[in-house]
């Protein structure tokens, strides 16, 4: 993958760009010391930077996947302009193997499967890169409406503690966590926010912090491990996630150490939100035993900053991913609304529109 910069600004914003016909990726392994973008040019190398972590979360992932769907387009149409299908058919598929648990990305690729099927043998680019800017256009939209959903809940000021990344970095832009957090400090409903390192990534440490720290937010990284303290010290309203995947039932799968927090959150009296656009929410997944765990190598847990930390000879257990049931979460915001309680019923009843 080629690391090349950009003439634009860089924020949290841009982290999906496409540009003189061409898709660049704001590389996330580099912050916050780096700012620099990769360039994709067609659909493998957009697939290895999905599995490289260089852009991460369900709903970034999804708006990458149909940008690198159009990539393949335009490359096979150019290359048998009455014969792409069968290749375009491959690429989807190697798209789809790239992360195993974040549904948005098997959205996106079917809602860009369903749109081929219903063209005809002329050049498919242009009608493909037009759904792939919609979607990201959407979901930048969606993720304000959301904000303002969740930040509604919020009897402020108080401070909030949070986990991973859920900005801008995550999603077409603002954010689904982060994108409540900010609208509720815009209202003056949050003070503080205490960003979980999350390892083994430090996605909390590395790129939360540094939204918040650029947005003039007051943020605080602590351990993953201290987040129980923290909320047993007081002062916390609330702690607010994504997710990567949502089961019929309401079963939040999301970066491993969410299950702990909501444990955490259940036992001292702190609210426990997620946001995710309904992208996330998998009916056909009924519970979140059905829902995959993508494991990653021994190496990122036995290592830190590129030094290992473990003796030699010693195995790891390197889960992306966790569960937490249902009954664990007071509310799930969507761009829809605010499921509280969530259960299968309501699940069904917020998707259905009613």
């Amino acid at each position: 993958m080629r690391q090349v910069s950009l003439d634009i600004p860089v924020t949290a914003d841009v982290a999906i760009v496409w540009r003189d016909a061409g898709l660049y990726l704001l590389d996330q392994r580099e912050l916050p010391s780096r700012e620099v973008f990769v360039a994709c040019p067609d659909a493998a190398t957009t697939a290895d930077a999905i599995r490289a972590m260089v852009v991460r979360g369900a709903p970034a992932i999804g708006i990458t996947a149909a940008y690198a769907v159009a990539l393949s387009a335009r490359e096979h149409a150019a290359r048998a302009p009455t014969a792409w299908r069968e290749p375009l058919a491959g690429d989807l598929d190697v798209l789809a193997a790239a992360r195993p648990t974040a549904v948005n990305l098997f959205w996106a690729i079917e809602r860009m499967r369903g749109l081929i099927g219903t063209l005809d043998d002329a050049d498919p680019f242009p009608a493909l890169l037009a759904e792939a800017e919609a979607m990201h256009a959407r979901d930048r939209a969606d993720n304000r409406r959301m904000g303002e959903f969740g930040a509604a809940l919020i009897a402020g000021p108080t401070n909030v503690i949070t986990h991973c990344n859920t900005g801008g970095l995550a999603t077409g832009g603002w954010g689904t966590a982060l994108g409540v957090i900010r609208s509720a400090f815009a209202q003056g409903r949050i003070g503080r926010v205490y960003a979980d390192e999350t390892r083994p990534w430090l996605q909390g440490a590395r790129l939360t912090a540094w939204e918040l720290a650029r947005d003039a937010i007051p943020v605080s990284v602590i351990a993953d491990g201290a987040a129980a303290a923290r909320l047993a010290g007081g002062g916390i309203g609330w702690a607010i996630v994504g997710s990567d995947r949502i089961a019929a039932n309401g079963d939040v799968a999301n970066k491993i150490g969410t299950y702990s927090l909501a444990v955490a959150a259940r036992y001292h009296g702190v609210r426990f939100m997620v946001a995710a656009p309904t992208s996330t929410i998998d009916l056909a997944t009924p519970d979140g035993r059905a829902i995959p765990i993508e494991e990653r190598p021994a190496d990122e847990v036995l290592q830190c900053a590129g030094r290992r930390t473990s003796a030699d000879g010693v195995a790891a257990w390197n889960p992306v991913f966790d569960v937490t049931p249902a009954a664990l979460v007071d509310v799930i915001v969507t761009e829809r609304g605010v499921i509280e309680h969530p259960d299968r019923v309501k699940i069904a009843a917020h998707m259905a529109g009613d």
